[in-house]
């Protein structure tokens, strides 16, 4: 089973929503294995990967899954530390993309992927907002973690 996450870059973590999220973990993955697909931009990525974590530490068969939107310098730089806190990196077949484009690409193919989205998402504009209607139209099944009144459009 592969899990993966949008959310706003500005998100603001709580404990109710770290407690949430890790119950839904395992009442999405019934038992199997899972991969979880992480970005590395902003506080909902680092959220989702401290979720990652701890979920695996209760299950050593989960893998946190580091997708790269870019090659060269932009990895080769990072690398090292990427590589500590992921046990996998992939990098999905954008190379065609424009620079400026291959967030938006990687998220789509992250996402045509997943088996499940988690998303903290709560305006109608943005990445994450863009990510998360992506999915809905694709039929992905998700779980918005915004406790507001919120419907896609």
């Amino acid at each position: 089973m592969i899990i993966t996450f949008c959310g706003h870059s500005n998100y603001s973590s709580c404990l109710e929503d770290e407690e949430r999220l890790l119950c839904l973990f395992n009442k999405i993955s019934q038992g199997n294995k899972v991969d979880f697909y992480l970005g590395e931009y902003g506080n909902f990525d680092s959220f989702a990967l401290k979720c990652a974590r701890k979920y695996k530490e209760k299950h050593p068969n989960t893998k946190l899954v580091f997708i790269t939107p870019y090659l060269g310098k932009w990895l080769n730089e990072r690398k090292d530390f990427i590589e500590k806190k992921y046990d996998e990196i992939i990098y999905p077949q954008i190379e065609s993309v424009p620079k400026k484009f291959a967030i938006i690409k990687r998220n789509e193919w992250i996402i045509d992927h997943a088996d499940y989205v988690f998303a903290y998402v709560k305006t109608h504009f943005g990445g994450a907002y863009r990510s998360l209607l992506y999915a809905h139209n694709h039929k992905k099944p998700y779980t918005n973690l915004y406790q507001g009144d919120y419907e896609l459009y």
